[in-house]
Formats: structure tokens, C-alpha cells, sequence
């Protein structure tokens, strides 16, 4: 073999071998008949061999043309397959999309908008990854997560779009003296152990500028890590504590109760963060306008 072929080549040898015949494979390839002539004669050139045995009436594939005919089959094939799932990850229906998100929503909003886009486009991966949200900005930043649904970012690395406002209540023991679902002043946290979550949580953040607002010394105990795990002090008597309204339902409903804090009102904005100097992959760029629409 002098050089290799061009697949546009071994494409019009292929439909010659199947047409039977330069001139029908003309008319569909829509190539003129001297230019195919010319094609295979250049494709013979490069291979060292003959292709076909021709005259004026009758082309036939010599024995080298039926040694190649598969081998062009099963590359153009391979070729058209793989570029056919190529357009479609570039059309956003397959692929993988790595979503983070705060526990309160991937419990939440989350799980039904991956259930309607999952009907829309079956093929794309959705894996999805709950964390606190310095986990989560700081995953996005090593690239390990496409997006996140958190709360707003304090850098500028990222990109935010607001999508609800989530209003911070009193979370105490249902049916104990504190349950009385009257609005309650964030004072109550100097006259009751107040159970707090990490350090590093955008719910912890929320508290402690919500209480150095209302002038208020609340020593916090037990830094969790998981709302199951304030739900289950709280229910023991342990303390209370203050909560974006959209984590009750992590919460046993039965065994807590809540109440609206005032003096100030405080509510965290949650939203779709994503790396400003990124181009979103595909999929990942379908799910984003996806969420945005079901969740607005």
C-alpha cells in the first residue's frame, strides 16, 4: 500500500460494489461520472492493486475488491456509528452530568427534576452528590461536579442563578412549652441550648449572622453534619435550633414542630451555581435550562 485512502474514497468503492455499476453510484453520490472514475482509479493507485474489472456494459469486483469490500464496510460503519453517538453527546442527549447539591434539596426540589429530564433524554448519566455548600464550591472548583444547587457563592469563580428564597424557622420539640406556633425572636436562642450545624454549612453561616443582628450570645452545640441528627436531638430534649423551612420534610414531622423567627427575618436564597470560566458539557447544559424551567 503506497498511501492510505481517504474514507470518501473508500466510500464510493463501497457503493460502486454494491451499485453494480459507476454510473448509478454517480447519480446517488452525486458525483459526476469522470470524477468517480477518476476516484477509483487514485484509490487502485494508492493501494497498488485492481479493484474492479470493468467494460462497458458489467463491473465486477476483482478478488483484491472482494478482499477490501468488508473491511470498507465494517470501517464506515464504525466511522458513522461513532460519530452519529458523537452528535448526539454534542446534541445533549447522551452523556453524564454530575449534579451537587445541598441535602435539603437533593431530598427536596432535586429527585423529581432528574425524573422528568431522565424522560426526555433516557441516555444521559445523572449522578448526583450531596454535600455542604464549601464541599460543594469547592468541588465544582476541582471540577468534579458540574453544577450545584446551593446557596450563593462569595467569589467570583462562579456563575448564580437565584431560584427561591427559604426562610429560617424555629425548630423545637412538638407538643412541649416552646411549640406554640407563635413567631418567635431570635433571643429565644439566649434562653435554650441551641443546637447548631457545622461550621462550614450555609445554614450555620445564616445563624451566626442572624444572631450577632439581633445582638444575641448563643453558645452551639454539637456542630452536625446531617439534619437527621439535629431532628434526633431535638426530639431527645436537647436543645433547639434554627432551620431553612425547606429541611422540615428531612425531618420525623410527627416528633418536631416549627415556628417563624422574626427580629430579623432571615432567608437564604438557593440557586444553580456553576464555574464562570466553564463551558458546561452538553448534557450537563441541557439539565441546567431543564432545572431552571421546572424549578422556577
Amino acid at each position: 500500500m503506497r498511501r492510505t485512502p481517504s474514507l470518501t474514497s473508500l466510500r464510493l468503492f463501497m457503493q460502486v460494489a454494491q451499485h453494480g455499476s459507476f454510473s448509478e453510484t454517480g447519480r446517488s453520490a452525486n458525483v459526476s461520472q469522470p470524477a468517480l472514475s477518476r476516484t477509483i482509479r487514485l484509490l487502485e493507485e494508492q493501494l497498488g492493486v485492481r479493484l474492479f474489472d470493468r467494460n462497458s456494459r458489467n463491473v465486477a469486483l476483482t478478488s483484491a475488491g472482494e478482499a477490501l469490500l468488508p473491511i470498507v464496510e465494517r470501517l464506515t460503519g464504525d466511522f458513522d456509528h461513532a460519530f452519529s453517538e458523537l452528535a448526539q453527546n454534542f446534541a445533549g442527549s447522551r452523556g453524564r452530568v454530575v449534579i451537587g447539591a445541598l441535602p435539603s434539596v437533593a431530598a427536596g426540589t432535586l429527585p423529581a427534576a432528574i425524573a422528568s429530564f431522565r424522560e426526555l433524554h433516557p441516555q444521559v448519566e445523572i449522578v448526583l452528590r450531596d454535600h455542604l455548600s464549601g464541599a460543594l464550591f469547592q468541588a465544582m472548583e476541582e471540577r468534579q461536579l458540574d453544577l450545584a444547587v446551593t446557596t450563593p457563592p462569595d467569589a467570583g469563580k462562579f456563575v448564580f442563578d437565584p431560584l427561591m428564597q427559604d426562610a429560617m424557622v424555629l425548630v423545637v420539640p412538638a407538643g412541649g412549652p416552646l411549640d406554640t406556633g407563635k413567631p418567635a425572636r431570635w433571643r429565644i436562642f439566649a434562653e435554650h441550648p441551641f443546637i447548631a450545624m457545622a461550621p462550614r454549612s450555609s445554614v450555620r453561616a445564616l445563624t451566626d449572622a442572624a444572631m450577632l443582628q439581633a445582638n444575641v450570645a448563643a453558645r452551639a452545640l454539637y456542630d452536625c453534619t446531617q439534619l437527621a441528627t439535629v431532628g434526633a436531638l431535638i426530639e431527645a430534649g436537647l436543645g433547639i435550633t434554627a432551620l431553612p423551612e425547606s429541611t422540615l420534610r428531612m425531618l420525623h414531622g410527627g416528633r418536631i414542630a416549627a415556628r417563624p423567627l422574626v427580629d430579623p427575618v432571615i432567608e437564604r436564597t438557593i440557586g444553580v451555581a456553576r464555574l464562570a470560566d466553564r463551558t458546561l458539557p452538553p448534557a450537563a447544559q441541557r439539565f441546567l435550562e431543564h432545572f431552571l424551567k421546572v424549578a422556577r
